[in-house]
């Protein structure tokens, strides 16, 4: 119990050090108009950095971020296939495949994958 008590205020004390010294060492304390303004290529922006942002590629990059990382999840059930109950695995499979599928079907008819409205 006080092992643990000594190591998480061992971790506190080292994180506050190292906060304290970042600040107190910083470079960026002083803000000037050049360090402040985006970098590009040498030259004063031609145009405002704070301009709108679509959110049609925002939504779609969230979109294709999802069917990502579902597609990552789908890997492992090829090799799982050789190891586990194939009546299990077919209704595993089944189950994924109808939410993905699902998935895209709300998707579409919301209009999110339409990019030019």
């Amino acid at each position: 119990m006080f092992m643990m008590m000594y190591l998480f205020i061992t971790c506190l004390m080292l994180t506050i050090i190292m906060m304290s010294m970042n600040i107190i060492i910083s470079k960026k304390k002083m803000m000037d108009r050049e360090k402040s303004s985006p970098f590009e290529c040498g030259f004063d922006p031609i145009s405002s950095p704070r301009t709108p942002f679509s959110l049609r590629f925002y939504l779609i990059s969230i979109i294709f971020l999802i069917f990502d990382i579902e597609i990552v999840i789908l890997f492992p059930l090829i090799p799982s296939m050789w190891f586990s109950n194939p009546m299990i695995w077919i209704f595993m499979f089944l189950i994924f495949s109808v939410l993905l599928i699902w998935g895209v079907y709300i998707e579409w008819n919301d209009g999110s994958l339409y990019w030019m409205k």
